[in-house]
């Protein structure tokens, strides 16, 4: 995710609580999601879309915070 934002999140992951937060939450719905997909974890359809709702909000909510810390570097 981002990779042209690389050194940038490995240095908010320890400097800034909230998108360390924001991120942890997003791999761990990554994780979620694809235990449900494969069928790792039981679900259904409705489940997964809602945690890839989520998950999208996350990755814009993240992304948001990158661009503000590039652009006030």
């Amino acid at each position: 995710m981002f990779p042209e934002y690389r050194d940038l999140i490995s240095r908010l992951k320890t400097e800034d609580g909230h998108f360390s937060r924001l991120f942890e939450r997003h791999n761990e719905l990554d994780h979620q999601i694809s235990n449900m997909e494969t069928g790792v974890t039981p679900t259904d359809t409705f489940a997964i879309e809602s945690l890839k709702k989520e998950k999208l909000l996350l990755k814009d909510k993240l992304y948001a915070v990158l661009k503000k810390a590039r652009e006030a570097a």
